[in-house]
């Protein structure tokens, strides 16, 4: 199955390592969110900084979760109640027998916005895609949205992307594998993009992530169907708020505090992210959206079936 026993056991230790929630329990205030450490969820930081979620009287732990594929286990768990993997996990997941559904967007992609890329060590010799045949190349997640991306540029450029070493690495790690030598690049995102350029630890060769199309989820929130279920009234104010989030984070006049959210739940100083990009976020999901990675997962071979989208996103 697509959905791989390395994934599926790595998901469950995951699992294992957040608040043990069982299914009965779903119910129960907080609301457990995961999230990675990239600046792809600002909508939710915003929500709980601002107090979007306490005015819906919602409660919402934000929990770090070091590698995005381990995050639809813990879903199905119940160890988080709404998590945001990307579309590729999500889909693949799905794919594989777990009952997810799409409660609402989050960020996606736009052409103007650089904040990931392929990330070389200062001694690779990388230069070009095809400087990374033979390569061993960090990735947040197999199979995951840089992952998937990156194969498709591969492509495009006429690499094989099967001659080249993909390793799992989790965001925080990249900065020393880089410097250690382990790995020859990394594929990044802000902000640990750029902790490694300010640290002459390696240097951008492609901001690959371009020749997306516009209005591309990069990752989704997501939650397990029975959840969804017991929880209706959560699910509605957990969407607003995060709504709510995204407009304030569109509007220019509140990039400071965006900056501060985003600082607050990554963990990072503010001088390291005031110079990086915001990811745009859209709270709205549709299945055109969802449509365009099933294609591309489709033709690296990571399905074995086209899913029904339209019961995979929550109304």
């Amino acid at each position: 199955m697509p959905l791989s026993r390395r994934t599926v056991l790595h998901g469950a230790g995951a699992a294992a390592a957040c608040v043990g929630l069982p299914r009965a329990a779903l119910s129960a205030a907080p609301i457990v969110f995961g999230y990675t450490g990239v600046t792809d969820f600002a909508s939710v930081f915003v929500a709980a900084s601002e107090g979007f979620f306490r005015k819906r009287k919602l409660e919402v732990e934000l929990r770090l979760i070091p590698l995005n594929p381990t995050i639809p286990a813990a879903l199905q768990s119940g160890s988080l109640h709404i998590g945001g993997p990307t579309a590729s996990v999500f889909l693949q997941a799905v794919n594989g027998g777990l009952d997810l559904v799409v409660v609402s967007g989050g960020a996606v992609t736009a052409k103007e916005i650089t904040h990931a890329g392929l990330v070389a060590g200062a001694g690779s010799g990388i230069r070009t895609a095809a400087d990374c045949v033979g390569k061993k190349i960090g990735v947040p997640g197999l199979d995951a949205f840089l992952h998937i991306t990156f194969r498709a540029w591969l492509k495009q450029q006429g690499v094989d992307h099967r001659q080249v070493r993909f390793v799992e690495a989790a965001f925080p790690l990249h900065a020393d594998l880089l410097r250690g030598g382990s790995i020859d690049a990394v594929l990044t995102g802000e902000p640990m993009m750029a902790r490694i350029i300010n640290a002459n630890i390696g240097q951008v060769v492609s901001y690959y992530l371009t020749f997306l199309p516009d209005n591309r989820p990069t990752v989704l929130h997501a939650a397990h169907r029975d959840w969804v279920r017991q929880n209706p009234e959560a699910v509605r104010a957990f969407r607003e708020a995060v709504q709510e989030g995204v407009r304030f984070v569109r509007q220019p006049q509140n990039d400071a505090r965006v900056r501060a959210a985003l600082a607050q739940y990554l963990k990072l100083p503010l001088e390291v992210l005031n110079n990086i990009p915001i990811v745009r976020p859209n709270a709205s999901i549709d299945k055109e959206q969802l449509a365009y990675w099933v294609d591309m997962m489709r033709e690296q071979k990571m399905l074995n079936a086209v899913p029904d989208l339209d019961r995979l996103i929550v109304r």
